[in-house]
């Protein structure tokens, strides 16, 4: 960031007057230019015991497969925004039924969400994010394939709970290097 978007002066990089951390600021007009962790919102869509999963077309990790997931937009709940994305990336209507997972991601600056969600039809196809769109069972889920680790995750421990019949949610901190 260069320019304030609010007066068009140049901005500075430092620890803005009864602030604690460095943030850009205009020291023109004053304005504090706030930069804070994204939220991808996502869904488990599930019909019949088998797993609807998208393969990417876009970067990050193009050709690799994921849940339907993305950026929760402004005006919208985590469970609107991850119908949309599941509506978005397979073309595909969900009910969501509860909260299953938060990751913390410290490192890149993102949070993760995840919902338990049922698939209402098998009316679904590729968005204009995926290249294919497709039902696993757990013994087909492409382990390999995954395109990022808090899917992974996700996947692993809905299939240890199912097998309990128990969904506890959980709030998970995930860095580099652990879980």
């Amino acid at each position: 960031m260069k320019y304030c978007s609010h007066c068009g002066e140049e901005i500075l990089f430092s620890i803005p007057e009864g602030d604690n951390r460095p943030r850009y600021w205009c020291n023109h007009c004053g304005v504090i230019h706030y930069q804070n962790p994204k939220i991808v919102v996502g869904a488990i869509p599930v019909w019949e015991g088998r797993f609807l999963l998208c393969k990417r077309s876009i970067e990050p990790r193009v050709g690799y497969w994921t849940l339907p997931a993305g950026f929760l937009e402004n005006g919208e709940t985590t469970r609107q925004g991850a119908m949309r994305e599941t509506l978005e990336e397979a073309n595909a209507r969900v009910e969501i039924e509860s909260f299953y997972r938060l990751f913390d991601l410290p490192h890149i600056n993102q949070i993760y969400v995840f919902f338990r969600a049922r698939l209402l039809d098998l009316d679904f196809s590729p968005g204009v994010e995926s290249l294919e769109t497709a039902l696993f069972t757990e013994a087909e889920i492409p382990w390999d394939d995954l395109a990022f680790h808090t899917v992974r995750l996700t996947l692993e421990d809905y299939f240890r709970d199912r097998r309990h019949g128990v969904y506890p949610t959980l709030d998970l901190d995930v860095r580099r290097g652990s879980r």
